[in-house]
């Protein structure tokens, strides 16, 4: 092909310098490519035209046929707005722009048919439509080649400096062209043939200037195929060349740590679920090559026993183990535990954090080293230099999507080979989300529950019911259970109203009264100590009630609480507030989640109210939490990049994901260099994407 795609913007006609600036800083659009790939948002049925009549205040974009009879021009505080007097047989509306006035005015004529297109607005009792599409009736009518008419991502900048959507069709016009609308094919005759694929030039015409809905169906599922096989592909490569040069230590003995904790102190039975993910860890540590798996499982599910008995075969093969967790009280819990299920075990256990003293960090920095110390539990205290390893085996990183990557790249540094590497989280990550993400990991998923443990039973209360909640709360007390009661806030929000920490605690000690009630308070702003202190007093039963903020919506186990009270719950998110609830129903006896709201709740609130009573499933809480965030603001701004897909939707295509990622497998284990000749378009595609800074570009 003749043209280059990697063409600056600037050389394409009817771009030059000033517009190719702004396309570049509105859309980030530097090269043909980038253009070739800015899908349309939505499409416009061009048959359908509206009457002035007809139009309703802050409309979808509307089209219109009319004439203009009359321009003023009318001072404002900066400069003059053009407005024209806009016309058609049920009614007037106005046309205004703010800037280009001069050459809009000289280009248009009075009393002559022409098609308008855009936003309505109503302002003092008169329609009028802001920065119009504008063109004549009987252009509008020769250039209507098709009924659907592309709209593109704009900007306001875009609009106020004349670059419509007009001029955006175009401008892509011209690329096709200018190009002659061939462009190089991307996939392999075999994938578009048992796909049933069109090619790369007709779906890029057909997505650009569809025919019509079945034309643009074809065009679209082809582009999104294409866009998600690839991302899939570069994952599963990662993975693949991840186990074959990345060398492991390898674990060939499960010895005398594991087996005596398995036959002696294990406190219950594990589950299907663990001995199936122990079985996956156990093959991994096996291999020559390092491990790098992912465990979800949801609160309460048993991750803590299957991460130390992963820690007992590093132990038995020689090797020391850490596990790393993003807070304080996250990991006190962790080493507290660990220490419990480990008693009357020959194992050195320690805890290195922020609050530790200097005096314990020498100490855990010399037995390290030595070898003397063979688990060691923190946060990101860890990964400072000054903490050596005689020999790190197997570090394993709670709530891994708190770290981010440097920090967990560190752990890989403090041994000459990289320890084995196990993620876990409590956060049911969506299967889709999971497979774009974390595709490049082994996944494991432990979907299962321990015996005896009773599904939580979770209400909804309004604030009027409060007196019947807090009636309820002593009846438990009166059972020697305990409750939490969360607050979204820590001192009052003059933009909000919902309830606020203190307000709360002061209201709760009126209500509950010493010395027949004690009360703990827990919150961001305290100091380790004193947060460490009053989680101990109600860890031990001396208080029967935690007031806290999110503080507490990880890490904490008390079996002993059953009343999980969330106020103000429209608040929280869905993830959170599963993880809040996934505080109690850790004993025997029933537990309760009271989620407290006003009656004032949005669509979204209702939904997420109305899936927490319904369901216990933390995959099922994910996949509505999914649909109702979208990926970015699940994943965080860590893992952002990564999902800026430019058409497809990882949530509406998930089918399509599926369905690509299938084929990308089953590509790489038949041929997993790409070397057969049949594959040298994938390989082409694959090597020219991560050449260009481009979309697909995001793994190294």
């Amino acid at each position: 092909m003749s043209t280059n795609l990697q063409t600056p913007i600037d050389y394409l006609k009817g771009v030059g310098p000033n517009r190719a600036d702004l396309l570049r800083k509105e859309l980030g659009i530097h090269t043909y490519q980038d253009l070739i790939n800015l899908f349309p948002n939505r499409y416009l049925d061009r048959t359908k035209y509206y009457k002035i009549n007809q139009l309703l205040p802050n409309a979808a974009e509307v089209q219109i046929i009319g004439k203009i009879t009359k321009f003023e021009e009318i001072a404002q505080k900066r400069g003059k707005r053009l407005v024209a007097t806009f016309k058609d047989e049920t009614g007037t509306m106005e046309l205004v722009w703010f800037r280009g006035q001069k050459w809009i005015k000289e280009g248009l004529k009075l009393n002559t048919p022409y098609v308008i297109f855009g936003k309505t607005n109503l302002f003092a009792n008169k329609y009028n439509m802001p920065h119009p599409d504008i063109e004549l009736l009987t252009e509008h009518q020769a250039n209507l080649r098709s009924a659907m008419q592309a709209i593109y991502p704009s900007t306001e900048k875009l609009s106020n400096k004349g670059i419509t959507n007009r001029v955006m069709t175009k401008i892509m016009q011209n690329l096709f062209l200018e190009t002659k609308g061939r462009f190089t094919e991307t996939l392999s005759k075999k994938l578009l043939s048992e796909n049933k694929l069109i090619s790369k030039s007709e779906a890029l015409l057909n997505v650009h200037f569809p025919k019509d809905q079945e034309a643009l169906s074809k065009a679209e599922f082809r582009l999104k195929f294409e866009e998600l096989f690839y991302i899939q592909l570069q994952l599963i490569l990662k993975n693949l060349i991840h186990k074959t040069k990345i060398k492991g230590f390898p674990f060939t003995t499960v010895g005398t740590h594991f087996n005596t904790f398995f036959k002696n102190h294990l406190p219950f039975e594990l589950t299907n679920a663990q001995k199936r993910v122990l079985k996956e860890i156990r093959s991994d540590l096996g291999s020559n090559a390092q491990m790098n798996r992912l465990l979800q499982g949801d609160v309460g599910s048993g991750k803590t026993i299957v991460a130390l008995m992963s820690m007992l075969m590093a132990l038995d093969n020689g090797f020391q183990a850490c596990l790393m967790a993003p807070t304080e009280i996250l990991s006190v819990q962790h080493y507290n535990g660990l220490l419990e299920l480990c008693n009357g075990l020959e194992i050195s256990i320690k805890l290195l954090t922020g609050s530790s003293k200097t005096s314990e960090r020498r100490e855990i920095h010399k037995m390290l080293e030595s070898g003397e110390l063979d688990i060691l539990i923190g946060t990101h205290a860890v990964l400072e230099d000054k903490v050596k390893f005689k020999n790190l085996g197997l570090a394993i990183i709670d709530e891994q999507h708190r770290f981010g990557v440097k920090q967990r790249s560190k752990l890989w540094k403090k041994n000459s080979l990289p320890p084995h590497v196990l993620v876990m989280t409590a956060t049911p990550i969506p299967r889709t989300l999971a497979m774009s993400v974390y595709g490049d990991l082994d996944i494991s998923i432990i979907d299962e529950l321990p015996p005896g443990r009773q599904p939580i039973k979770t209400v909804h209360r309004y604030d009027s019911n409060r007196l019947k909640v807090f009636r309820f709360i002593r009846d438990e007390i009166t059972k020697k259970r305990q409750v939490y009661i969360v607050y979204p806030l820590i001192q009052e929000s003059a933009q909000m109203d919902y309830k606020d920490l203190m307000d709360g605690y002061e209201s709760l000690v009126r209500d509950f009264p010493m010395p027949e009630y004690q009360i703990s308070i827990v919150h961001g702003k305290m100091k380790p100590a004193d947060k460490e202190f009053e989680m101990q007093r109600f860890v031990k039963g001396e208080t029967q009630i935690m007031v806290a903020t999110t503080v507490i919506e990880v890490g904490v186990n008390v079996p002993n609480a059953s009343v999980m009270v969330i106020e103000s719950a429209e608040r929280f998110g869905l993830a959170q507030l599963h993880q809040l609830r996934g505080r109690v129903g850790r004993g025997a006896e029933q537990s309760y989640c009271i989620l407290m709201t006003s009656h004032k709740l949005s669509e979204n609130s209702k939904t997420r109210i109305q899936t927490m009573t319904s369901t216990n499933d933390g995959f099922e809480i994910a996949e509505v939490d999914l649909r109702l965030r979208g990926p970015g603001d699940i994943m965080g701004t860590q893992q952002s990049g990564i999902l800026n897909l430019r058409i497809a939707d990882i949530v509406k295509d998930n089918n399509i994901l599926q369905h690509a990622r299938h084929w990308a497998k089953d590509l790489l284990t038949k041929d997993p260099s790409l070397s057969s000749p049949d594959n040298a378009i994938i390989l082409e595609t694959y090597r020219q994407m991560s050449k260009y800074k481009n979309i697909w570009n995001y793994i190294s």
